[in-house]
């Protein structure tokens, strides 16, 4: 039985611990920015495969007290890091840390390293090299105030890394956080979903993954086809599992729209690199001027606020008719907005119905919902 973090964007958090258990994960337990989890090498390939909202998959190799960068450099040389990869990968070393008493995370980071390149030196003879851009082998040390926690980074690239991105647009959606909402939103497989600015579609091909029983990193490799307890059998067997589930891809109600057509030509170009251009539905139409696809469904989106709408009296002027035409001509419908805009429920003139926090990398967002009712969603200001 081994031991895992899995990092995933902030607020996700919950729902993360949720989706490992489903995976198979014991001893599951939530915590700011992720979650811990147990379980055989197996759960490890299969969380990096099938997790739609990990960022990363640890594998944690050492637990020990710490007062000095002597200690953190002991306990990392002690460790059997030439049974794990060999000298001839390349590697990264990062340190983050939580109410560190140390100085320096770069003179951590430093001791680390040699501690690392020692073992192997002893060892072998050689010192593997060091590529901070694209390593071979990643290597993640935390700090609290008084422990060191190392671990092995499995996945390589970060997960929201599908594979499928051709292009991105402005400020584009990351793919795990865009999974997070879709979760948050209650959206089921065969409920009509759209998203009326959608970018370079990241939300609309998260759906269709989710439908379709596609896994997001059906398309990708690993860091952990680079050690040297990897099991290529097990692995091709798991993967083989995986695409046997997979349903026909077959037009579904995932609906996107966008102002701009160079966005629609950066959303196509990614559905057609996820095999998903027959799936979803896109045309180039003004979120102002359209009507609902079904007669209820899910709306999600995250607007692309002053980055291609224009300055604070553009927005001023966009979000009340935005509110009209939600209330108008999607009574009946959910609707999820993401923004990092606070004020978002005051400006759209409706009352959200739960605010829910979350992290766009470091950009702090709400995910607002709101129930489209006709006639009975204005705010009503007292007289």
């Amino acid at each position: 039985m081994e031991h895992f973090f899995a990092p995933c964007p902030r607020g996700l958090e919950a729902i993360l611990a949720q989706e490992l258990a489903a995976l198979g994960a014991t001893g599951v337990e939530a915590t700011d920015g992720g979650a811990h989890f147990a379980g055989p090498l197996q759960l490890c390939y299969r969380a990096n495969l099938e997790s739609r909202i990990a960022s990363r998959i640890l594998w944690r190799v050492a637990v020990a007290p710490y007062r000095s960068e002597d200690d953190i450099y002991q306990t990392t040389l002690a460790l059997t890091w030439p049974l794990w990869f060999d000298v001839s990968n390349t590697l990264r070393v990062n340190v983050s840390a939580l109410r560190c008493p140390l100085k320096s995370l770069d003179f951590v980071t430093l001791r680390v390293k040699d501690a690392i390149c020692d073992a192997f030196r002893g060892h072998c003879g050689e010192r593997p090299s060091i590529d901070t851009r694209a390593p071979d082998v990643r290597i993640h040390a935390f700090l609290t105030a008084d422990k060191l926690t190392l671990y092995l980074d499995t996945s390589g690239e970060p997960l929201f890394k599908r594979g499928y991105r051709s292009a991105a647009g402005e400020a584009p959606l990351r793919e795990n956080l865009a999974a997070g909402i879709l979760r948050l939103a209650g959206w089921t497989s065969g409920e009509p979903l759209l998203d009326p600015m959608c970018g370079s579609g990241t939300l609309l091909i998260e759906a269709a993954l989710m439908a379709l029983d596609i896994a997001p990193g059906a398309k990708r490799g690993f860091g952990f086809e680079k050690l040297k307890n990897f099991d290529r059998k097990l692995w091709d067997k798991l993967k083989s599992d995986t695409l046997a589930r997979e349903r026909p891809r077959t037009a579904l109600p995932i609906y996107g729209s966008d102002l701009y057509g160079e966005e629609l030509k950066t959303a196509r170009a990614n559905l057609a690199a996820a095999g998903l251009e027959d799936v979803i539905r896109l045309k180039q139409a003004n979120v102002l001027e359209i009507s609902a696809p079904a007669a209820s469904g899910v709306i999600v989106t995250n607007p692309p606020y002053g980055v291609r709408l224009g300055d604070t009296s553009e927005l001023a002027e966009f979000y009340p008719k935005l509110g009209d035409v939600l209330k108008q001509k999607f009574s009946g419908w959910r609707a999820y907005i993401l923004s990092s805009d606070m004020a978002l429920p005051k400006l759209i003139h409706l009352a959200a119905s739960k605010r829910t926090p979350l992290f766009n990398g470091a950009l702090e967002c709400r995910l607002y919902q709101f129930k489209l009712v006709a006639g009975s969603m204005r705010r009503v200001k007292p007289t």
